[in-house]
């Protein structure tokens, strides 16, 4: 009988430098994917909110109970969607990367489970 073949990659340097770091990268990774995932759900429920609202002041509109100034909310809306935006991201990658040693893992994470389907 001939002896087992040895991997390639569990003799080569870089496995060696990798292996102590697994488990930080799978808990990085697995932690991203569920903030990535809980975030896409939260998001849907936000937009769900928005929506329901919308509709709800046309109705009141609709029945001249409510008079919106559509031009208006949309000068006071957009400076602040727009700078809430770009401050309101860096926030939030600050707070959920703050003292993690597994940030690219939770990035990587974080993005897959952004896109997950479910």
């Amino acid at each position: 009988m001939l002896p087992p073949l040895p991997d390639a990659l569990s003799t080569s340097p870089i496995a060696d430098a990798l292996r102590p770091l697994l488990p930080d990268l799978s808990v990085g990774a697995v932690l991203g994917f569920a903030t990535g995932f809980a975030l896409k759900k939260i998001g849907r429920l936000a937009l769900l909110a928005l929506g329901l609202l919308f509709i709800t002041v046309q109705v009141l509109a609709y029945f001249d109970l409510l008079t919106v100034n559509w031009p208006r909310v949309q000068a006071l809306a957009d400076p602040l969607l727009r700078q809430g935006g770009e401050v309101g991201g860096a926030w939030v990658g600050q707070v959920l990367t703050a003292n993690l040693p597994f940030v690219g893992a939770f990035t990587a994470g974080l993005l897959v489970g952004l896109r997950a389907r479910g």
